[in-house]
């Protein structure tokens, strides 16, 4: 195998849904903003298990996972590196404590959501809105 081959790598984010709107983080690390929960998969765990974990991670919250949305692959959705998302709609019951590379977190409408969006996750949450997938 070519040693210079490079894959993209790949990523989970979850829209969790609550009784009063959708979960977002406002990221520690660059790029800063506001996220939807998520991050890399980790060798020998399935995107299911990666969405799981990381929600508990960053949020503190117990999803139940409703179904896989969709997969975004744009090379310039994460400006560090090339990553494909697939993304998941969930359900969490509590209190979300921001964890993990949360700095904080939030319940967000489709009205009131934040100015600073990280990554591609504007359009994500647009698509979500507009019931596209």
């Amino acid at each position: 195998m070519d040693k210079n081959y490079k894959n993209p790598y790949p990523t989970v984010d979850i829209i969790i849904e609550t009784d009063k709107g959708i979960v977002l983080i406002k990221r520690k690390n660059p790029p800063h903003g506001w996220a939807l929960p998520g991050g890399f998969v980790d060798y020998g765990e399935s995107l299911e298990q990666a969405a799981v974990r990381e929600a508990r991670e960053e949020t503190g919250l117990d999803i139940e996972l409703i179904r896989q949305f969709h997969t975004y692959s744009e090379p310039d959705r994460d400006p560090r590196f090339h990553t494909i998302t697939t993304v998941y709609i969930a359900r969490a019951k509590g209190q979300p404590k921001a964890g993990d590379d949360a700095k904080e977190v939030g319940v967000f409408t489709r009205d009131n959501l934040p100015e600073q969006i990280a990554f591609d996750h504007r359009a994500i949450l647009d698509d979500y809105f507009n019931n596209r997938y």
